[in-house]
């Protein structure tokens, strides 16, 4: 009997024991876990799964992992890049550099990204020598005009570019930095001494094609670089333009502009006109 006894209290003392021993181990684990989880919350990120397991996120400064791919492929990134300009109104713009050559213009109107505009039929060419502009439809020219062209102090750039902007009435503003304009006063559009007369092309701000108040000039090298034509030219010019590359204005819009000389109108063009000066 007494036997027995002692036998069933060494069981249930080694079943204790191994209770105990269990007990310690699972413990032992829980705070290893939650040691890990603090270390992590330290160092970086926490991250829980749907099933509520904590998943340490990597320290700032550590190496990142992979990005990971969906179904189709792509990659998954963190961050998306700014949009592109577009070209729009109100759309962030870059200024673009204006050199050191001194024109009439600095209307710069608009900052064009002109390679990404498809290219007109129509493209322009002006011979500084025999000081005329031609218009060309692909191989034909549809009109050859005088112009007035850079003096020998100010020459005009030779080079190509692409028209993308007709102003309409443009506004005057003498150029910073440069010695002939110092004493200069901006002149509003429509001022009856504003250099740039009743319309501009804009190609390669703040270099332009542009109208003149001292018609006198035309055929003569004594601009400050720009390229002046006659009024009555360069409106039916800025007109030409903005047919060929897809603006849709009527005979009344171009009469009302053309008469309410003291309002600014710019147009950017939805195709590039190039233009070719040498």
């Amino acid at each position: 009997m007494r036997r027995g006894i002692r036998s069933a209290a060494t069981a249930a003392t080694a079943a204790l024991a191994l209770l105990a021993a269990a007990c310690t181990i699972e413990d032992a684990s829980d705070k290893r876990a939650a040691d890990s989880a603090a270390a992590a919350t330290a160092n970086g990120a926490v991250e829980k799964t749907a099933g509520g397991a904590v998943v340490p996120q990597p320290a700032p400064g550590s190496a990142q992992p992979a990005p990971t791919t969906g179904t189709t492929g792509d990659t998954t990134s963190a961050a998306m890049a700014p949009a592109a300009d577009s070209g729009t109104p109100g759309a962030a713009k870059t200024t673009p550099a204006t050199g050191s050559l001194s024109p009439d213009s600095v209307d710069v109107g608009r900052t064009s990204k002109s390679t990404l505009l498809p290219l007109a039929s129509t493209r322009i060419e002006v011979d500084l020598n025999a000081r005329t502009l031609t218009v060309f439809d692909g191989d034909k020219s549809v009109g050859s005009y005088r112009v007035a062209v850079g003096s020998r102090q100010w020459p005009t750039q030779t080079g190509e570019w692409s028209i993308t902007q007709v102003v309409w009435n443009p506004e005057w503003i003498p150029p910073k930095d440069e010695a002939w304009a110092e004493a200069k006063d901006p002149k509003k559009p429509g001022a009856p001494d504003n250099p740039l007369g009743r319309a501009q092309l804009v190609y390669d701000p703040p270099r332009t094609v542009h109208g003149t108040n001292e018609p006198q000039s035309i055929g003569k090298a004594v601009s400050h670089g720009s390229i002046r034509l006659a009024n009555a030219d360069v409106v039916k010019v800025a007109r030409q333009l903005m047919e060929v590359t897809g603006v849709k204005k009527d005979d009344a819009w171009y009469r009302q502009v053309q008469q309410n000389r003291t309002e600014k109108v710019p147009v950017d063009l939805p195709q590039r006109v190039q233009i070719r000066v040498f």
